[in-house]
């Protein structure tokens, strides 16, 4: 079974998303699973260096929708498992570094390790994943070598394959993430319940079956 996940590195349904989806693997185990994590962009237009916080969230939100809105994320990922930090975050990042560093660490084969790391960055420990060296000290922490990590991301090589792939999601009709893309056939917008996962796992596991048998 293959497994294309559409999020971004500062999206906190994705990382809810990603609890229930392993939640899913526990209760339903796909056997030659292979799972892919593919870019997008929330705010496309953020400047490169990224925004003050608290600017962000008052030209996302007016001065107070944000804070109930972070209220109930909060609850839900203490339901996964997941201790949100928000009041950690100094800065919301543009994110195309991130999604390179996401790239890199799949042809090195760390690209799992290198997701949980940047959203438990980012989200619990308030880390600045538009930042360079945060990058490659971050990347460290997943198993890669962080000096080839930061020559990396000093070019610009991906660069134009991710902002390529970002708009062709687009394209397609995704307009939020996450969105779990199962066998190329089968899709599952938002942070579902495991049990939607699970599913999903059945329809394409009878769905291939049958394409065998006809073969």
């Amino acid at each position: 079974m293959k497994i294309d996940i559409v999020s971004d590195a500062i999206c906190p349904w994705c990382y809810i998303g990603k609890r229930r989806l392993e939640q899913a693997l526990v209760q339903a185990p796909q056997p030659d699973l292979e799972t892919g994590w593919r870019p997008f962009q929330l705010n496309p237009e953020m400047p490169a260096e990224g925004m003050d916080r608290k600017d962000y969230l008052r030209a996302k939100f007016g001065d107070s929708a944000g804070g109930r809105n972070y209220d109930r994320i909060t609850e839900v990922g203490r339901e996964v498992g997941i201790p949100f930090a928000f009041d950690r975050i100094k800065r919301t990042p543009n994110t195309i570094l991130a999604h390179r560093l996401i790239r890199y660490a799949t042809r090195e084969h760390h690209q799992d390790a290198v997701v949980e790391t940047l959203f438990r960055g980012y989200f619990t420990e308030g880390e600045d994943i538009g930042n360079l060296e945060t990058l490659a000290r971050l990347a460290a922490s997943a198993g890669l070598d962080a000096g080839k990590v930061a020559a990396y991301l000093a070019g610009a090589e991906d660069d134009d394959t991710i902002r390529a792939e970002d708009a062709f999601a687009r394209q397609i009709g995704i307009s939020g993430v996450p969105c779990f893309i199962i066998d190329r056939q089968y899709a599952i917008s938002g942070a579902q319940p495991p049990e939607a996962f699970v599913e999903v796992f059945d329809l394409a596991r009878k769905s291939g079956e049958a394409e065998a048998d006809i073969v």
